[in-house]
């Protein structure tokens, strides 16, 4: 009796554990592609915002040091919608921005400071002595040092391919960006790399933000 005023259709399904898992799924798949899908169409997510361009060969080999040596695992690229992160290191972060960007380095991990806005703030120097001896700069810092990389030498051949296989997920190179990569990077260490990558992190949005601000 106590049951009688539910309808038999939710009767079915709050007794039976299956259809209710199936119905969730359903419903969990329905609404993340409400949320998801959309934003392939949307402008602010699928177009460059003003002032970012495509890595060069020399930043692209950079990011790939950065990936390989796990600086994701403590530092993210994302200024979030906190007044404190915004305070602390600049414009919030926005999908335009990492357009070039297979995979973004988005995340919540704070266990070293954002690193989106770096670009500009500190001079290559700065950033090669703090990547040989993190403490010579910041004595309380837990960061690992990577001396090895002042030796390590870009491997020319590799821009290419790299290249040309982000082309196909829509960075705008060139065929003569891509002919010319190999020049642009010889001679250059993964050092030279990382330092070029770290300096260019923001800045595009930063220098399109302040010329709109004039």
């Amino acid at each position: 009796m106590a049951n009688a005023h539910v309808p038999a259709g939710h009767e079915k399904i709050e007794t039976n554990n299956f259809l209710m898992i199936v119905l969730i799924l359903i419903s969990l798949a329905v609404g993340g592609l409400v949320e998801i899908v959309p934003l392939f169409f949307q402008r602010s997510t699928t177009q460059a915002a003003p002032g970012v361009k495509p890595y060069t060969p020399l930043q692209l080999a950079g990011r790939d040091v950065y990936i390989r040596e796990g600086c994701y695992n403590c530092h993210s690229q994302m200024v979030r919608p906190f007044r404190a992160e915004a305070l602390r290191y600049g414009a919030l972060s926005t999908a335009g921005e990492f357009v070039y960007d297979h995979p973004f380095q988005w995340g919540s991990k704070r266990t070293g400071p954002d690193l989106h806005r770096v670009g500009g703030k500190y001079s290559d120097e700065w950033h090669r002595v703090h990547l040989i001896n993190p403490r010579d700069l910041v004595p309380e810092s837990n960061m690992p040092a990577y001396p090895w990389l002042v030796g390590s030498a870009i491997d020319p051949a590799s821009m290419a391919p790299r290249m040309k296989a982000l082309r196909t997920v829509g960075v705008p190179y060139t065929d003569a960006e891509i002919a010319k990569a190999a020049d642009d990077v010889k001679g250059s260490t993964e050092m030279d790399a990382l330092i070029a990558y770290l300096q260019v992190l923001g800045t595009g949005a930063t220098a399109a933000a302040a010329a709109a601000a004039k």
